[in-house]
């Protein structure tokens, strides 16, 4: 029994493990890199196995650094089975499809920034390629398999078992467990993927692990505590109220699955308790963020039993008065002609793609203005550069002034903080503990604070014996 790690390590994205038992292959995950384009050569790079020998892919959840490079592992060869909850079925599908369109609208936008090399009698560079096509994404569907649903033990084949666990991260975030039998011997591996916060709306805490030898864990936020949830949204109406007295418009860059949802939910509450103005205009400008709330109202199995109750009453906690939901382009660009008294929710929350970054176009200069910024950033990202102190930021080839308020609310993680993952890894009582998907001076931070287990910190391609 092997396993290995091809990405996410010493990193936050692009994670993929692999467990090899017996003739069996089992991949966890297979994400995409973030951090600058997304068609770059680190996606690009083979993936340190044969995707042909991948007999099931199991994915944790449908986030595009845990799922975005299934299109290329099909492209590449996988004729496997993947096995995932009902809603990460259904938000992969979304995630995928926009990832593709998103690929091959990069490429023709290169193209058409390409100089003429024909005019000055260079050698013809090659044309530029996506990463995958909507056709490849579409491909990739034919192998979605089985159906997992949470605590229901899965026999794969070969003497592998797996149990997907409530991981509260997103709508059908999962951990998990296998249970791997070779030569007569036995082990069982527990893979976190993405741990959620506890105590936020909308969805359960995560759930209690079970007792695993081997702990593969995230770590994203292993070496501090997050703000906690009341303070943070109420600095979030602060910050709404400010901007509008100001006559600003609030620009809130947007993870389409989970956070856009979260902060629904609150907005709604904001309005409801008069903590934020009846005129205030919601308009969530990002077409996959509506399908995922879309997907969100047709999984009951996921929600906690405040927001089940709501849905009982009759009342959608995801849709606050003054709600409007901009699909078409056209009503995006028609938001560039409100100047004052509008909070726009837009992707991408790190604002490497997605509507959000015309928003900043228009608002990122004006001091009357704000952009509050509610995840995770990835270094690299647009949204970590304006975070980190940058004054002036060039966006579809304009350079931009960072005149506009800033706030960083970081309470509204979707992800553990260092206390929670520390107690989410002492249930599991692992004997042995790798540690994965966080910035590596985090993981350093993280792993020293873990006790009773043996601690290692893969590098890319990295295998070990288990």
């Amino acid at each position: 029994m092997k396993i290995s790690f091809h990405g996410a390590d010493r990193g936050v994205t692009g994670s993929c493990h692999l467990i090899e038992c017996g003739d069996q292959r089992i991949l966890i995950d297979c994400g995409l890199y973030q951090g600058g384009r997304e068609i770059d050569e680190e996606n690009a790079e083979p993936f340190g196995f044969d995707p042909a020998q991948i007999d099931f892919l199991l994915l944790t959840h449908a986030h595009l650094d845990h799922c975005g490079r299934i299109p290329l592992l099909v492209k590449r060869g996988f004729r496997g089975e993947i096995v995932t909850t009902a809603a990460s079925r259904e938000l992969a599908r979304l995630v995928l499809m926009d990832s593709a369109n998103i690929n091959e609208e990069e490429v023709r936008r290169r193209g058409r920034h390409e100089p003429n090399h024909a005019a000055r009698h260079d050698r013809p560079r090659a044309r530029p390629a996506p990463l995958y096509t909507v056709l490849d994404a579409n491909r990739s569907f034919d192998y979605f398999g089985r159906t997992a649903a949470y605590d229901k033990t899965l026999d794969l084949a070969g003497g592998v078992r797996a149990t997907f666990i409530d991981a509260g991260h997103i709508l059908g975030s999962a951990s998990v467990r296998l249970e791997l039998t070779e030569a007569g011997e036995r082990r069982s591996v527990l893979f976190s993927g993405d741990l959620g916060n506890d105590g936020r709306p909308l969805l359960r805490d995560p759930a209690v692990p079970p007792q695993s030898e081997v702990v593969v864990i995230e770590s994203t936020y292993g070496d501090r505590l997050h703000k906690a949830i009341a303070p943070s949204v109420a600095e979030l109406y602060q910050a709404i109220r400010a901007t509008f007295e100001r006559g600003g418009n609030v620009v809130i860059p947007t993870f389409a699955l989970e956070r856009a949802q979260e902060l629904l939910y609150y907005l709604r509450e904001g309005l409801e308790s008069g903590q934020l103005p009846q005129s205030t205009q919601i308009f969530l400008d990002s077409p996959m963020a509506i399908s995922a709330t879309e997907i969100f109202r047709g999984h009951p199995e996921c929600y906690d039993s405040r927001t089940a109750e709501l849905f009982r009453e009759g009342r959608d906690p995801m849709e606050p008065p003054g709600l409007h939901m901009t699909r078409e382009t056209s009503e995006s660009i028609a938001l560039n002609r409100i100047s004052s008294g509008a909070v726009i929710m837009a992707g991408s929350g790190m604002c490497t793609g997605g509507r959000v970054r015309h928003h900043l176009q228009h608002n990122l200069e004006r001091p009357e203005s704000s952009v509050v910024f509610v995840g995770f950033a990835a270094a690299g990202t647009l949204a970590r550069r304006i975070i980190d102190g940058e004054r002036e930021v060039k966006i579809f080839g304009q350079q931009l002034k960072v005149r506009a308020h800033l706030h960083t609310i970081n309470g509204f993680s979707a992800h553990a903080d260092r206390d929670e993952l520390l107690r989410w890894h002492a249930q599991a009582a692992p004997q042995r503990t790798f540690v994965v998907h966080g910035e590596e001076d985090t993981m350093q931070r993280f792993a020293a604070l873990l006790k009773d287990t043996r601690v290692e910190l893969p590098t890319l391609h990295q295998r070990f014996e288990l």
